[in-house]
């Protein structure tokens, strides 16, 4: 029990943070021209580099630190198509985005520049890159009923109750492998089963840099690194920010060659190793977040039986799935978005643009709608007012320099009490003297 608990649940976390959402990393992959060999590439290379830095933060830290891929930034890249940017200039924003990462982590000052982008705002922005994806089970229902149906009704019904809703995406996404078999033509068959690492020389070019790495890099930051250390510290784990996002950061520069888009802190599954759950002691939850490790190693595996069912799906069946897994996302970036009075307007006008999916200059719609918002909170700002000076002292108002009043007795009848105090200090009298106060009386 002292062993089996965080390794039960450090098997868990992995299982259900892939199956929910590596249909957006493919769906993303495959938006930026990836092709099946590629995107299990870049499933293989995630799996591997998260693993990695999970045990080694794990061991050095004893704390329960888990990596996830950017699951909002996979959703970025499926619902912008990278701005029409190339693959090999898509990789390329890749490695950007680690080394800002990185950047991030070893300066205080870049740090200090994306903390101080208004939550809402970033918010807004990843609702609005998430909107699009999460109307596809809508879409399918209507376009694809006799698959997409019992897809909806298993997240339903699983969702419904609090012991199984942990599993709802998970048992959609099984009954969505069911609906492609079934809707396979005959002679339909896959490349291959085994994942083989590709390698593509990046290429550089500022419509990506623009279009997809700041948009990227924000949405990673704001989505997943900064929420990452809020369950971190909600559980009392305080761990040095600096390493865990140079080590992420390196992740990602060195498997972006091989299609990884962003490795980072894990968000919603952290929660899974760092609670109570994974064991009731603490100290030794980091058993969890190792053991996860160890499973992304392992699920690296079976990124190319992931990517030859989806190759030979309908596109709509798996964002089904994957809008399916990002709903409660999305109802979490609402709900940051338009909590603060203050900034609700600004923030509505960053989620518009970016559902919007325009692309101007051949720059996607998000950093069209951080960039609105922030416009919109400068020119809305209230002027800073001078500070009031104080009102002119009045003649009759009394100042430091005014003489103290006038005691409110008569000078004559205060010498008089005085002379009677000292010269009758009767022991008996109703006057206290100095010497009956001393010996007697009381």
């Amino acid at each position: 029990m002292r062993f089996l608990q965080p390794v039960m649940a450090g098997i868990v976390a992995p299982v259900v943070g892939f199956a929910s959402s590596f249909a957006v990393v493919l769906a993303g992959l495959r938006a930026v021209g990836a092709d099946e060999r590629q995107a299990a590439s870049g499933l293989l290379i995630l799996c591997v580099t998260m693993g990695i830095v999970a045990i080694g933060l794990g061991l050095r830290y004893r704390m329960p630190i888990s990596t996830a891929w950017s699951t909002p930034g996979a959703a970025l890249l499926a619902t912008s198509g990278a701005g029409g940017v190339g693959y090999r200039e898509a990789l390329g924003a890749f490695a950007v985005t680690g080394c800002l990462i990185v950047l991030a982590g070893l300066s205080k000052g870049l740090g200090r520049m994306i903390a101080r982008i208004p939550v809402p705002l970033a918010s807004a922005m990843l609702a609005g890159v998430l909107l699009p994806l999460c109307l596809a089970p809508v879409h399918a229902v209507a376009e694809l009923p006799r698959a997409a149906v019992p897809i909806v009704l298993t997240w339903l019904v699983l969702g419904r109750f609090a012991v199984t809703k942990r599993w709802a995406v998970p048992a959609a996404l099984a009954v969505s492998v069911v609906a492609v078999l079934l809707l396979r033509e005959p002679g339909q068959a896959s490349s291959g089963l085994l994942p083989v690492l590709t390698w593509e020389v990046p290429a550089l070019s500022a419509q990506a840099l623009v279009g997809v790495a700041l948009p990227l890099f924000v949405v990673t930051m704001a989505s997943q690194n900064l929420p990452g250390m809020g369950v971190l510290a909600a559980n009392g784990y305080r761990p040095d920010l600096r390493p865990i996002l140079v080590s992420t950061g390196t992740a990602t520069a060195v498997g972006a060659p091989f299609g990884g888009h962003a490795v980072n802190l894990a968000a919603i599954t952290a929660q899974l190793a760092a609670g109570p759950d994974a064991h009731p002691d603490p100290d030794r939850r980091w058993i969890a977040s190792v053991t996860s490790g160890v499973v992304y190693l392992f699920l690296g595996l079976a990124s190319g039986v992931a990517v030859s069912l989806i190759a030979t799906s309908p596109p709509l069946l798996i964002e089904t799935v994957a809008g399916l897994a990002l709903l409660a996302s999305l109802a979490s970036a609402l709900h940051a978005s338009v909590l603060s009075p203050t900034s609700r307007d600004a923030a509505v006008i960053t989620f518009a643009v970016t559902a919007s999916g325009i692309t101007l200059l051949g720059i996607g719609a998000p950093f069209w709608g951080l960039l609105s918002g922030l416009t919109y909170t400068l020119l809305t700002r209230p002027a800073k007012t001078p500070p009031t000076p104080p009102p002119p002292a009045t003649p009759d108002a009394p100042t430091e320099l005014s003489p103290k009043p006038e005691h409110p007795l008569p000078r004559a009848l205060r010498a008089t009490r005085r002379s009677t105090s000292v010269t009758r200090p009767g022991r008996h009298s109703g006057i206290v003297g100095r010497r009956g106060f001393g010996r007697g009386g009381f």
